[in-house]
Order: structure tokens, then C-alpha cells, then sequence
């Protein structure tokens, strides 16, 4: 019998002979299922004579923003942890200065033929959007964490509903405070370049204005998800608005916020809502400096990334279970 050729292997398989190619020489750019298919195609015609090479491990990377945030911190431990118990998958998470669109679309660049996959939680801002853009054309696979770039093609946005969250937020305001109560409020956010903030704050000032009329925004700050900021600009915050009535904290920094409302007398007077079960934030709600948080799960996020960026990798389907808003108060605080 003469030994099949890869033209034979390749109409026997229903694929071109290019994607025989690069199976037996064990390149990328195959489908894992493909590649299983012209493998076992390849040893019935007696083409392969050895064991088929072993699957390539799928290499992971994350980047995540710089900073105080404690929540980031927390998903990066998630990541990390469960990266680790997975086997073929290399799993690299790093941070970088988050609010630096031209320095992270630089680091986004060198990331070319490095990993397979990438998870981000990125300012929507043109160069990092072009940048994502050309990663993804190079075959790598992305998804979007905790606030979603939009145009981009990633596999997946991992993260809850940002404009339902900052819904939810104004509506807690507003019946902390009473409905048909008439006072000011103020706005903190990380950055408004981030998508995921500017849909909170578009949420908050929807329902402020639907329901709760009487509420007056008089100020948004930016605080780029620092605590010393926060605090110093919570502090010039009371200065100017000494009969404040309540604030919203759209990012991280919530422990600066209380901190300066401490230093005032504030902390039974001001209501205070902000995102995330962190430590520094548990505390806040344990001596009521805080009222409510509203929480989203970072071990779901990591979980949830992981799968659905080595499925992609490995050309499998895989439809991701988007984590949960969960309101907490200091009756409710959960235990990890």
C-alpha cells in the first residue's frame, strides 16, 4: 500500500491540505476539534506513526489598572487562584497605570503572538480601542471585564449592567433619604473614561430624575480610584457644601470618602453608597459611616473569563454566566 499523502489525508478529512499542514506540524491557528478530527484521520491512514503531539497549553494574560482600588485586587487573587488549578493553561496577570489610554494601547501592542488570550478592564478611549482591535486580528481572543469597550471585537463583556447598578444606587438614595425629600448630593467617580462609570452615573442621574426630583446633583468628582484623593476631595467637598446630604461613589475610594466624613462628624448625618464588598468597605457598613454597597462577585468574573477565553482559544462553544448585582447592608455582609 502506498503511503498516504497529505492531499489524501485532507480529502478524506474534508479540510485543505494547508490545515493538514499545520496539524501534523503542530502550528497554530486550527480549531482543536479540527485538529483531534485530521489527527485521527491521519493515524487510520497510517500517515501518523508516533503519538499525536500533545495539546498546547493555552497562554493567558490579564491586565488590570493600577491603584487603591481593593476591588481589582480582589479579582486579581481570584484570577490568579483559580488560573492555577487548571490544567494547560498559562496564566500571566499584570497591572499597569490604568488611566494612561497611550500607555496601556503600548502594552496591548507588545502583547502580539505573546499570549492567546487577554482579559482587560480598559479605559474606552480610541488609541486602546485600535489597539484591541489589532490584537484581535492577530488571533487573540479578549474579553472585556467590569466596564465594556464597545466596537471592539472581543469573545465576550464579563461584568454586571452598569447603568442598572447606578440605577439601583439612586433608587436606595432615594428612600434612604425619603421620597419627595428635597437635598443635595454629590457624585464620585474613578474615571468617566471608563464606559462602566459613565453608565453608572448615566443610571443614577435617570432615576434621580424620574423619582426623586428633589434631589439636586451639585457636584462630580473624578478621583482616578484613589483613597488619598478621595478623602482630600471629600474634605473640600464638605467645605463648600456644608448641609450635603448624601453621596454617590461610583468607583473604588470609598474608604477616603468615609474617612473625611469621620474626620467632619458626618458619618450618621451624610448617606453614603458606593460599589464593592471590600474590607475597607465592610467596615464602613459595620460602624455606619457606609449604608449600602452593591456588590459584584469576583470569584463568578474570574471564573467566568477563564472559561470563556480558553474555550475560545480552543475553538469551543462557551456562553458565559454574567455575575449578579447583590445589594449589601451591614445585616447582610457576607462572610468572605
Amino acid at each position: 500500500m502506498l503511503r498516504a499523502t497529505l492531499t489524501d489525508i485532507a480529502r478524506e478529512a474534508g479540510v485543505s491540505p494547508a490545515t493538514v499542514d499545520r496539524v501534523l506540524n503542530d502550528r497554530p491557528g486550527v480549531k482543536e476539534h479540527t485538529r483531534q478530527h485530521v489527527l485521527s484521520v491521519a493515524q487510520r491512514l497510517g500517515y501518523v506513526a508516533v503519538s499525536a503531539p500533545s495539546t498546547p497549553a493555552v497562554r493567558l494574560a490579564f491586565l488590570l489598572p493600577q491603584g487603591t482600588n481593593s476591588f481589582i485586587r480582589m479579582l486579581q487573587a481570584q484570577i490568579e487562584t483559580q488560573a492555577a488549578a487548571l490544567d494547560g493553561v498559562e496564566t500571566l496577570v499584570e497591572t499597569i497605570e490604568g488611566f494612561d489610554p497611550a500607555a496601556l494601547s503600548e502594552r496591548l501592542a507588545r502583547m502580539k503572538g505573546a499570549v492567546d488570550g487577554l482579559g482587560v478592564i480598559a479605559l474606552d478611549h480610541p488609541v486602546v480601542r485600535e489597539a484591541l482591535r489589532g490584537l484581535a486580528a492577530s488571533g487573540v481572543r479578549i474579553v472585556t471585564l467590569c466596564s465594556d469597550i464597545q466596537n471592539v471585537p472581543r469573545a465576550a463583556y464579563i461584568g454586571t449592567d452598569n447603568r442598572q447598578a447606578g440605577r439601583l444606587a439612586g433608587y436606595l438614595m432615594g428612600r434612604f433619604l425619603g421620597t419627595g425629600s428635597q437635598g443635595k448630593v454629590a457624585l464620585f467617580a474613578g474615571s468617566l473614561s471608563y464606559r462602566g462609570h459613565q453608565e453608572r452615573e448615566m443610571g443614577f442621574r435617570q432615576i434621580l430624575h424620574e423619582e426623586f426630583p428633589g434631589l439636586q446633583i451639585v457636584e462630580l468628582r473624578e478621583m482616578l480610584d484613589d483613597r488619598e484623593n478621595s478623602w482630600r476631595e471629600a474634605m473640600a467637598l464638605f467645605d463648600r457644601h456644608p448641609d450635603l446630604a448624601a453621596i454617590y461613589n461610583v468607583g473604588g475610594g470609598s474608604y477616603g470618602i468615609g474617612r473625611a466624613m469621620k474626620d467632619r462628624g458626618l458619618a450618621q448625618r451624610v448617606v453614603l453608597i458606593g460599589h464593592e464588598a471590600t474590607e475597607g468597605n465592610k467596615a464602613l457598613l459595620l460602624d455606619g459611616t457606609m449604608d449600602a454597597v452593591i456588590d459584584q462577585n469576583a470569584r463568578v468574573e474570574a471564573r467566568e473569563a477563564l472559561a470563556t477565553l480558553i474555550a475560545g482559544v480552543r475553538g469551543l462553544p462557551y456562553t458565559p454566566v454574567q455575575p449578579r448585582q447583590h445589594v449589601i447592608f451591614r445585616e447582610n455582609l457576607p462572610d468572605e
